[in-house]
């Protein structure tokens, strides 16, 4: 008995010692002069903080292209049943050309050292977010990012479509409703929640520690709220202020 304490306390120890990664929220934007989210630039700056990665959304247009865009419109244009040449006449608020998936892969290329997490949005039909997956995953292959691309998303279904299509792929849950357990069960790699789900299920860091799987928590803005997560041993956190979380 006095064993497998001394070897629980020594995962323990283990855990909270362990370097807790920074990902920056839709890139490092939150800067000096500011820049706009989801931007190359905001990227270019994640990518000069020399961080694990930087996340960014991606949504399809109703051609088919894909673009990287967090909420459903850009302006007062409705993505999915807007072209790309349309969306494109609207730069980005920083003066930007309205970015690609493409466009973002190319700059990530630039820094094989940080990540590219990429979140891709649930659709308005199980087909069409099928038909982001493969042509998201086409891109990476193209550009040769595999080992440097991982994925997230609140669609349970294109979690498990990435991992259908390619299973070597790192794929993270976002949504909050399934157990570790219950993650390892339909094989996707990790759970990626809000910290307050791990304040409501607390022992959850600790039980995705031990299935083996990855954890992440989002958006982590405050410092108290890190050093906690920290402590419990969280592999990663995504965050809007990856310069004042770096070496923390």
């Amino acid at each position: 008995m006095k064993k497998v304490i001394g070897g629980l306390t020594l995962i323990t120890t283990m855990c909270m010692n362990a370097q807790t990664q920074i990902i920056a929220h839709r890139g490092y934007w939150q800067t000096q002069p500011a820049t706009t989210e989801n931007s190359l630039k905001a990227l270019e700056n994640a990518q000069k903080l020399k961080i694990y990665g930087a996340e960014f959304d991606v949504r399809m247009s109703k051609d088919g292209i894909l673009v990287v865009n967090h909420d459903e419109h850009h302006g007062s244009m409705e993505i999915s049943t807007t072209d790309f040449k349309t969306l494109a006449k609207l730069k980005l608020a920083n003066g930007e050309p309205y970015p690609t998936l493409a466009d973002y892969l190319k700059q990530g290329k630039k820094d094989a050292s940080v990540k590219l997490i990429v979140e891709i949005k649930p659709a308005k039909t199980p087909g069409l977010e099928n038909e982001m997956v493969k042509k998201t995953i086409q891109l990476v292959k193209d550009l040769k990012l595999d080992s440097q691309t991982e994925f997230i998303s609140f669609s349970l279904n294109i979690c498990k479509e990435i991992k259908k299509l390619e299973s070597k792929f790192k794929v993270q849950y976002l949504e909050g409703d399934l157990s570790p357990q219950q993650i390892k069960n339909e094989g996707l790699d990790g759970i990626d929640y809000h910290y307050s789900i791990f304040e409501k299920n607390p022992t959850w860091i600790a039980e995705a520690n031990e299935l083996g799987l990855m954890t992440n928590s989002w958006t982590v803005n405050d410092l108290e709220v890190y050093k906690k997560l920290k402590e419990q041993g969280i592999g990663f956190v995504t965050t809007n202020i990856p310069d004042q979380l770096k070496g923390q």
